[in-house]
This record gives C-alpha cells, structure tokens and sequence, in this order.
C-alpha cells in the first residue's frame, strides 16, 4: 500500500520560486527529518529492520513552516536532546507556534539558490529558520534554538493556502 503526501510536490520552474520567494508568502512542506543527537540515532538504528541511516521520513503529514507578510505559523516535529523540557503539556517540546514579530532576509547564490533567513523575535526558544531553497523547489530547513539540539528537515517550497476567513 502506498500512501501518498496532500501536498504533492511537481517540478516547479526557477521563476515561480523565485516568485514565491520574493512574495514572502509560501509554505515550507517538511518531508524528511534529519535529527543530530547521537541518543537518537542510536534508537533508530536499533529497532528491528532498520536502515542505518539517520534520516526519519514525515511525507504523509502536513508537518510545515507557513511564512506569510504578517504571521509565520511552524509545525514542525523535534527528535533530540530538549535542555529545558516542559512535562505538563509535551506538544512544547516541538515546534509548534505561530509568530507576529519575524524578520525575514533573503538572499540568492551563484547557482540560483535562495537562502531566507528568518528571525523570530517572540519566541523565547527559537532564535532563526533557514530555508535553503533550490531552483525546483526542494529545500532544506534548519533551526537554530536555544534550548535544544540543531535539526534539520528536507522538503519543498509551494503557494500557500488561502485561509478561509473564521466566523
């Protein structure tokens, strides 16, 4: 049985990211994370039929980083090492928040990449996101915190959603 991501991800030409990216509206769709805690690994590397490899895959979920001019939305899974954990309520130890208070820097590399940078202000654990976008829309996402270990997600760019209006 297969089962196949919502959000399926089609070649997409150089222009329309570029578009994308310069709009500052678009929508980061994690497929895989990549975690750096050995303790981690370690885990996965031991269950049974396991590959040896560190990589875990999320296509199937709507696990995303929602950039917008005047909200960024992130939820994004977490594996590794959290240095202050919050044991009442445990959806805190991933990254699950929306901000109004972000800035955003772009800038684009030699073999047409882009590099947006975002610095969020309001959040007391998450510093910067760095989406290194390429011309087909594949990315690659890191966080930078300041209570946990890094990680990183591989995945691709597409259009946001229009947001139904709430009554």
């Amino acid at each position: 049985m297969i089962f196949q991501n919502g959000f399926s991800q089609t070649k997409a030409n150089s222009q329309t990211i570029t578009e994308l990216i310069n709009t500052d509206d678009f929508s980061f769709r994690a497929e895989r994370a990549t975690p750096t805690n050995y303790d981690v690994i370690n885990v996965m590397n031991s269950m049974p039929n396991s590959t040896s490899t560190r990589i875990l895959d999320l296509s199937g979920s709507n696990y995303s980083v929602d950039l917008r001019k005047d909200k960024l939305e992130v939820t994004l899974p977490y594996f590794g090492r959290v240095f202050n954990p919050t044991y009442g309520n445990t959806s805190q130890n991933s990254y699950r928040f929306t901000s109004k208070d972000f800035a955003v820097t772009k800038s684009q590399g030699k073999k047409g990449k882009w590099i947006v940078k975002i610095k969020v202000n309001d959040q007391s654990t998450v510093d910067e996101i760095i989406i290194e976008v390429f011309k087909n829309g594949k990315a690659y996402t890191s966080i930078r915190s300041n209570d946990r270990q890094p990680i990183s997600y591989d995945g691709f760019i597409s259009k946001n959603e229009v947001e139904k209006e709430k009554l």
